[in-house]
């Protein structure tokens, strides 16, 4: 019932009811929560980013979009890209920081700051799933709502709108070929 909730809603709110806006956030903020706290959990144990963080930094991004979700499933596909940019965003910033950038200088708790492997590693994803998407866009957003999203492969289904058979396919190509494109290269 909640789905046909949000969806409903959600065409409302495209077709310019804002307040259908206001009795939307009520039935999704706590699933955008639990994609956050999803998302932090493949971060290093002491992120400084909290999951309210997180879910707020969302929320911006996605009401500067414009409102074009088809359903459910879609938009918290669409939050779920959101939130992996905006740890991606965050990473970087951190990155540029600590390499002297805006050279106001604070004292950092040393807990609070990527080491420069995690950057790198969150960076190398990152461009792995631009170079995929080049290649297959469906590919890439198939890994993005799984890994990322969390999302079951009949989630992902509907959320792209093909049969589950061709998400477990996508899937399984993702994960190989993003494993392929990271793993260290050997100097020969």
């Amino acid at each position: 019932m909640i789905g046909t909730d949000v969806t409903a809603l959600l065409n409302e709110w495209k077709n310019g009811d804002q307040a259908a806006l206001d009795r939307l956030v009520p039935l999704i903020e706590r699933e955008l929560r639990q994609l956050a706290r999803r998302h932090l959990a493949r971060e290093r144990k002491d992120h400084s980013m909290e999951s309210a963080s997180l879910v707020q930094e969302a929320y911006v991004r996605l009401l500067r979009q414009q409102p074009g979700w088809q359903n459910r499933a879609h938009f918290f596909a669409v939050a779920s890209q959101v939130m992996r940019h905006v740890l991606v965003d965050y990473a970087r910033q951190r990155h540029t920081a600590k390499r002297g950038a805006a050279a106001q200088h604070v004292e950092l708790d040393a807990d609070a700051v990527l080491s420069p492997r995690q950057v790198d590693e969150i960076v190398a994803i990152d461009l792995a799933l631009k170079r995929l998407a080049a290649i297959d866009p469906r590919k890439s957003k198939v890994f993005e709502l799984r890994f990322f999203g969390g999302m079951t492969l009949e989630e992902a289904s509907q959320a792209l709108g093909v049969g589950t058979r061709t998400v477990i396919r996508d899937w399984n190509f993702a994960r190989a070929w993003l494993r392929r494109e990271l793993a260290p290269r050997s100097e020969t």
